[in-house]
């Protein structure tokens, strides 16, 4: 998938103009504004945001909910999830059409969760898995799933196995990436492209069909909405939470 690249007088533009806009973005804020995602100058460059502070939840809330589970909290800069279930799925505040999602997860032991993307809180859709795709969070040795190739690490979820086994022991941060552009998806694991498959076609809707999201009419077909983090019943860490905008 091509990344949309600056062309050098509008990298020098911005370049110009960065100082400026950051001392500007400095002398506005207000009463709550370092809740706010924090992104950096190098990142503003590159077009890249933030999705998540390191602080509180501002920007996320449940499921086609007004606010999260405090089940959901932050801990050592990671937004973090309790085991046990109960607290549902949340969802960036904001929809994304095509776009390069990049973050970093660490599962617990046995544990199961997935970064859900085009997510629609469309009326029949009772969860994000409804209508979003998956990229696959889990501990492929203890959980069960680990048994299927396109349920493991890095999957797109019961459509597309992992093309290498890349996920690091659990404990341990993994570093994902999604893209979403040009009519295509792509996981990346640890540096690796996992997944590679077209989104949207006749070969697109084929695959649905004969995956466990052929009962669910809506899975699949929006080109824009939210991202999500799955409540699996397990303790799930996230962390380094930046999109980019493709379109």
């Amino acid at each position: 998938m091509t990344r949309k690249a600056l062309s050098p007088l509008r990298n020098a533009l911005l370049l110009a103009a960065l100082p400026a806009m950051l001392a500007a973005c400095s002398l506005s804020q207000g009463p709550g504004d370092e809740k706010r995602p924090m992104t950096s100058a190098a990142d503003m460059q590159d077009g890249w945001r933030s999705l998540f502070n390191g602080r509180d939840l501002t920007g996320w809330r449940g499921y086609k909910k007004a606010s999260a589970s405090t089940k959901w909290r932050v801990e050592d800069g990671a937004l973090t999830l309790e085991a046990g279930g109960g607290a549902g799925d949340i969802v960036s505040e904001e929809e994304f059409g095509e776009f390069e999602l990049s973050l970093d997860w660490k599962i617990s032991e046995g544990g199961n969760s997935g970064i859900i993307y085009l997510v629609k809180e469309a009326d029949g859709a009772s969860q994000t898995y409804n209508t979003g795709l998956e990229m696959q969070v889990l501990d492929n040795d203890r959980h069960p799933d680990g048994k299927l190739a396109s349920h493991r690490a890095g999957a797109l979820y019961d459509l597309d196995a992992p093309s290498a086994p890349m996920v690091r022991p659990v404990g341990e941060w993994n570093s994902a990436r999604i893209l979403v552009h040009n009519g295509r998806v792509e996981h990346w694991l640890n540096g690796v492209k996992v997944v590679d498959t077209s989104y949207g076609d006749e070969a697109w809707r084929t695959k649905v069909a004969g995956s466990k999201f052929a009962s669910m009419p809506l899975f699949g077909t929006f080109s824009r909405g939210h991202i999500a983090l799955q409540d699996h019943s397990d303790q799930v860490w996230y962390r380094n939470i930046r999109i980019r905008t493709l379109d």
